[in-house]
């Protein structure tokens, strides 16, 4: 059996550990849209002395080694950047996460009657198993925006408040062939169930829209409204040793808060710097705010032009000079499903951060296949910082497969591989990771960020 991980952080060593993985479940436990997370990195950002790209550009300042900028696309994107030593043109060392979870969102018209109950209806996110959504306190985090452009924050179902739930039909009547089968359609709230006496009709719907007017909120309000409905309660330790965290988001908040956290440690590096953290991953990387769009490279430009960098070619070679770490979960070996993994190449738990060569589904189709230069380069800084990683596919060849934002960003030609940290019930609304490996790929983020040619 190969070392378990924590071996190395025994006595005043797990306290390290201990340390970042509490302030990661507090991230994690108030931070469930990518709204959310991205207030949370602007925020921490500033705090470490970064400026926002914007003011500067309508300021005209210019940028030299050591300054330390972002940028925000349309409260949904964030890109972190510190300015290195070298020209910009001999490429950036990037680290890229996704802030966008599985989830069910409120559609356009939400609000409606049936048997007594007003009901809100969803439209579910991503890649899920639609039954683990049933019967879970569930919470609304979102935004609304009035026609005056006015915005209302919501958060409603944590703490002491009132949650949501999607019922679920007892096994006493439940007799569909296969009960997991679960309709997109049926994925509906229970919104309340007392009615407004002085309605005329559709008094459970009114009274639930009173409840809201007391908010200035209507119901033509929710067209231009983005709510988001997550798991509600905080992420808790896991495992009577208190080795792990559930929590939800894990995919791939647990990338974004430590390629974040290992940038905003890292001063003044030799090659520019960049952590990236973009949305619509789970359907695809596609829209403005997915990684597809330009805001990546038109952010770049930008930043090249204030250093007094910039022209078309330059752009062009720095992004195809630089190297990227797709930072994003993979599953780990599941100890009751062990027939969906190859056991030898799979991840595990405590055994560190793992690299993905390639991801991808079956015979490789959609992957990024990393270069085998890159990542002997890659063994080479991890080795000399002493971080502790493992190679690793996911899952059995013909058992299916997952893809991240690797093959986008290897479409400048650049260098990129998948690493991230193992999960178990990846998708699920409660995920599982391990503290060590937590902690272990944050090193592995920051020795990254310090990496020279």
């Amino acid at each position: 059996m190969k070392t378990n991980l924590w071996e190395n952080y025994a006595g005043e060593k797990r306290k390290d550990v201990e340390a970042f993985c509490g302030d990661y479940k507090e991230f994690l436990s108030k931070n469930k849209t990518e709204r959310e997370c991205v207030k949370f990195a602007v925020s921490e950002a500033e705090k470490n002395g970064f400026k926002n790209l914007k003011v500067l550009m309508e300021s005209g300042k210019k940028l030299k080694a050591g300054d330390k900028v972002y940028a925000v696309n349309m409260d949904k994107n964030v890109m972190l950047c510190v300015i290195g030593k070298e020209p910009i043109e001999k490429g950036i060392n990037i680290v890229g996460a996704h802030i966008d979870s599985p989830r069910l969102d409120l559609k356009a018209k939400p609000l409606y009657e049936s048997q007594g109950f007003c009901m809100i209806d969803t439209h579910y996110y991503g890649g899920i198993k639609k039954y683990q959504w049933l019967a879970q306190p569930l919470a609304l985090h979102g935004v609304v925006f009035r026609k005056d452009g006015s915005e209302e924050t919501i958060v409603c179902g944590e703490g002491d408040d009132p949650v949501f739930a999607v019922s679920d039909l007892l096994p006493h009547l439940d007799r569909k062939p296969d009960p997991k089968d679960i309709k997109g359609e049926d994925l509906n709230l229970l919104g309340g169930n007392i009615g407004d006496a002085k309605a005329e009709k559709d008094r459970f719907k009114a009274s639930i829209l009173s409840i809201l007017k007391t908010k200035n909120i209507t119901e033509e309000d929710f067209f231009s409204a983005e709510i988001e409905v997550v798991p509600a309660g905080k992420a808790r330790d896991c495992g009577l040793d208190r080795s792990m965290i559930i929590g939800y988001g894990h995919d791939d908040r647990v990338c974004a808060y430590t390629g974040l956290r290992a940038l905003l440690e890292t001063k003044k590096p030799e090659y520019t710097i960049v952590n990236l953290l973009v949305d619509k991953e789970e359907i695809g990387s596609v829209g403005a705010t997915g990684m597809e769009s330009k805001f990546f490279e038109n952010t770049m430009a930008e930043i090249m032009n204030l250093c007094g960098e910039y022209n078309e070619l330059a752009l062009r070679r720095a992004l195809t000079n630089s190297n990227t770490l797709s930072s994003d979960v993979t599953a780990a070996v599941d100890p009751t499903y062990t027939t969906a993994y190859n056991i030898d190449t799979d991840a595990h738990f405590a055994r560190g951060i793992s690299f993905n060569k390639f991801t991808g589904a079956r015979g490789k189709s959609g992957a990024n296949d990393a270069n085998p230069e890159f990542i002997a380069k890659l063994r080479r800084c991890l080795d000399d910082a002493k971080v502790t990683y493992q190679a690793t596919e996911m899952g059995k060849v013909d058992q299916g497969g997952g893809g991240t934002i690797a093959y986008i960003m290897a479409k400048y030609g650049m260098n990129v591989i998948d690493a991230g940290v193992p999960v178990l019930n990846m998708h699920a609304p409660w995920e599982i990771v391990s503290k060590v490996d937590v902690y272990e790929t944050y090193r592995a983020y920051k020795a990254f960020y310090e990496m020279k040619a």
